[in-house]
């Protein structure tokens, strides 16, 4: 069994229920991608993973417990996550927000070290925000502000990252380069498991993708057993072929526009 899965568990918000006896692993060492339409419960199965979110029934197993069993501070010793929206306080400097990972492991007795100062030192580097450390965080662009987002999550030094829809809101070019970086951390050994709304991205990317609908996990396992064209159309309702990517080799999904449902038209290009 995994370090972190989903034990035939009931969550949702208060009397509204996403998802009933809902049992997930997440394979350790994998870069994990939540894929499904809106509403479905992607982002519901993240915070439960987290902790954030408490099942009414079942449980979240974190090396063989509950998760609900750990304090917050060891939880976040286990566990970076990195959610949807993040809001730095004014006048703070990518230094001193990227330190704040290292809260898990301050204490009365145990106050700033030159582990921590390793720590944040190596999440910059990592993340390529070193130059960044004496900016202030409004001041940055979107791509940068989430590149130090996950530098302090990256500080908290912990195997498993849980990502909430990371690259929402970036261009093509800084969710490329998020992509490649999570591609990175994952082969230096960190679990990660993601949020994406890129289907194309979520294969190329992902070695392992959980596709839901209406709060069900429909399929799971890695990209290229699991993405077809029947797969497509039953989670998203969406008419596609399944081709190789040209470059990773990786599924890619080409949508069928209206005109092309049923034949496809010459181009004149006359």
């Amino acid at each position: 069994m995994s370090r972190l899965h989903v034990d035939a568990a009931t969550i949702g918000y208060g009397r509204r229920t996403i998802s009933e006896n809902l049992s997930v692993s997440i394979p350790d060492r994998s870069f994990t991608v939540i894929v499904g339409p809106n509403a479905c419960g992607k982002s519901t199965l993240l915070r439960t993973l987290s902790r954030l979110l408490k099942p009414s029934a079942g449980d979240v197993i974190l090396d063989g417990r509950a998760i609900s069993s750990y304090r917050s501070k060891a939880v976040a010793r286990h566990i970076g996550l990195l959610p949807q929206t993040s809001i730095a306080p004014d006048g703070i400097t990518v230094a001193d927000l990227v330190a704040r990972g290292r809260y898990p492991y301050q204490n009365l007795v145990r106050q700033w070290t030159d582990i921590d100062e390793h720590a944040v030192a190596g999440a910059l580097e990592a993340t390529g925000t070193t130059d960044l450390s004496g900016r202030v965080v409004d001041e940055l662009s979107g791509g940068q502000r989430q590149r130090v987002w996950i530098a302090m999550v990256l500080a908290q030094r912990t195997d498993i990252l849980l990502l909430d829809e990371p690259t929402t809101f970036l261009d093509i070019t800084h969710q490329i380069e998020l992509l490649e970086l999570f591609t990175d951390l994952n082969h230096a050994g960190h679990t990660l498991v993601a949020v994406l709304h890129d289907l194309n991205h979520a294969a190329r990317y992902g070695t392992h993708l959980i596709a839901m609908k209406d709060g069900d996990v429909v399929a799971e396992g890695p990209p290229a057993e699991i993405v077809t064209a029947d797969l497509v159309e039953e989670v998203f309702g969406l008419r596609c072929i399944v081709v190789a990517d040209p470059v990773a080799g990786t599924p890619a999904v080409v949508p069928l526009g209206r005109e092309r449902l049923h034949a496809v038209r010459p181009v004149d290009t006359t």
